[in-house]
């Protein structure tokens, strides 16, 4: 496979941590994928004036029709090499509804779609979040969230989180580290990987808005950090960029946590 030739799909390529993943792979083709094409024009615009590789297409990823012109736009432009799937909304949405669909439905959505593309070292990875490893293992709702959607899914889940947009967040984030592990043999079949990435609290527009509405909270996760800061979208872009390569090749089915080590002490806290 001619590695200039190969193809890496970033969802959420228009947003703080898909637009840095995009930067990192400068001697691939990267394929921008948004909800708004408006969007994913400005930013393949961008990386175009920078010497990218980069094209784009418009993507609503909670639509199966439209996942599958995004696949065929993947095999029409190369050699499919990586799905990043950065897309996704926090509580501040306020809708548990749309937060599950976006966050969890989607996820699977794209994983069973690219699949059909998926050959020997190829990647799918997943973002997750700390806040999925805050939501215990319970296989009351466990097996919905690793089948979201399936018939109830969504109901059963909902009975947990006592209408929390931030809880229902927690609990999607929970279901992309079971999708993973779900997964794992399917994409092995072909000699394919499938990873996910935990962030801990990134300063992206959509952390920025958490803050403003979670000012408090915020303050207490960033003095809870060890490393005593926030994250920036580089510092989730340069694992993503490591677990695509090959450098990567024998790492499947788990998740890499990406928190500045502050679930540790979260953690404690709570036993």
């Amino acid at each position: 496979m001619n590695s200039q030739n190969e193809v890496i799909v970033i969802t959420g390529g228009a947003g703080g941590i898909g637009s840095a993943c995009a930067k990192t792979f400068k001697n691939k083709k990267v394929i921008i994928t948004d909800y708004s094409q408006e969007l994913v024009d400005r930013e393949v615009a961008r990386l175009k004036g920078e010497g990218y590789n980069a094209v784009g297409i418009a993507c609503d990823i909670t639509d199966k029709n439209d996942v599958e012109k995004l696949v065929k736009f993947t095999s029409e432009s190369g050699d499919f090499k990586a799905l990043v799937h950065t897309a996704g909304v926090s509580g501040t949405v306020q809708d548990v509804k749309k937060i599950y669909t976006i966050d969890l439905v989607a996820s699977e959505i794209l994983v069973d779609a690219f699949y059909d593309l998926a050959a020997e070292n190829s990647v799918a990875v997943l973002l997750s979040s700390m806040m999925g490893h805050d939501v215990p293992e319970n296989i009351a709702y466990d097996l919905a969230l690793q089948n979201p959607q399936d018939s109830g899914s969504f109901e059963t889940v909902n009975q947990f989180v006592d209408g929390s947009s931030d809880l229902m967040y927690n609990f999607a984030k929970r279901g992309v580290l079971l999708l993973t592990q779900k997964n794992v043999n399917k994409w092995g079949e072909k000699g394919a990987r499938i990873v996910s990435v935990s962030p801990g609290v990134i300063e992206t527009a959509m952390a920025l808005k958490a803050a403003e509405e979670h000012p408090e909270k915020m303050e207490m996760i960033k003095k809870a950090t060890p490393l005593q800061r926030n994250g920036k979208p580089e510092d989730i872009a340069d694992v993503v960029h490591f677990l695509v390569s090959d450098q990567a090749r024998f790492i499947t089915g788990t998740d890499i946590l990406v928190d500045g080590g502050v679930m540790v002490n979260i953690k404690s806290k709570k036993s």
